[in-house]
């Protein structure tokens, strides 16, 4: 009886060791650990070295459509090559610039009437004021003593000699006019004066004003300082 009870429990044991068994691998499944295998990377980069599995290669970037167009310039350098001058050959027969710009007008011929014209002329003294015609002949010198000389058109009183110098000469008392008096004639005299003298360039002369005072010379430099003035200390 004691045999066969023990008997029969042995057989529950291993039924109950087998059902478990049996319950254990169908309901709960065997669960393992996995790690993937990574190859060493590349120093500083962080990508797996080269023929290694897993490594990503850089795709090369796209080239832009555009063409580069370098900046011209003639200063050697980067570029100075690509300029667009850099190929190019000077023109045998290069076309002449039409523009106005850089044009100068030729000067004007020179015609016998125009040489004849600027060829001083002496002409008799007016006669009016002796000290003043005095002044014209003894001051510069003149080179036609008693005459005036008349160049382009214009009538001087004195042709300086063995120079190209015209001559016009004042005798006024110009520091013993009052304001008023100096001022009109100032005025008076500055435009005959501007014109003698354009006159005389022209006609390849010099030209001097030759006064009596220093008032008056320092007046005329106030009005035009371009104009050439010796005080010559004639008085009337």
């Amino acid at each position: 009886m004691h045999f066969r009870t023990c008997s029969a429990l042995r057989q529950a044991v291993a039924v109950a060791v087998v059902v478990a068994g049996c319950a254990t691998s169908q309901g709960e499944p065997e669960t393992y650990a996995w790690a993937p295998v990574r190859p060493p990377a590349t120093p500083g980069t962080g990508l797996p070295t080269r023929g290694q599995p897993g490594q990503v290669r850089p795709q090369p970037l796209p080239r832009s459509p555009h063409k580069r167009v370098l900046p011209p310039t003639r200063e050697p350098g980067l570029w100075a090559a690509d300029a667009p001058w850099a190929s190019q050959e000077p023109e045998a027969n290069p076309k002449p610039d039409t523009s106005n710009a850089n044009r100068r007008d030729p000067p004007a011929p020179e015609t016998a009437e125009r040489r004849l014209e600027c060829d001083p002329i002496p002409v008799p003294h007016a006669g009016e004021d002796d000290p003043h015609d005095e002044c014209a002949d003894k001051f510069p010198p003149n080179r036609y003593p008693g005459m005036d000389v008349r160049v382009g058109g214009v009538r001087f009183d004195a042709l300086q000699v063995g120079v190209r110098v015209l001559w016009e000469i004042k005798t006024h008392r110009f520091d013993t006019y009052p304001d008023f008096i100096r001022e009109r004639t100032i005025l008076k005299q500055l435009p005959l004066l501007q014109e003698e003298r354009y006159t005389a360039e022209a006609c390849g002369y010099e030209f001097v004003v030759g006064v009596s005072t220093q008032a008056h010379k320092d007046a005329l430099l106030e009005a035009d300082i371009t104009l050439n003035v010796v005080v010559t200390g004639c008085k009337r």
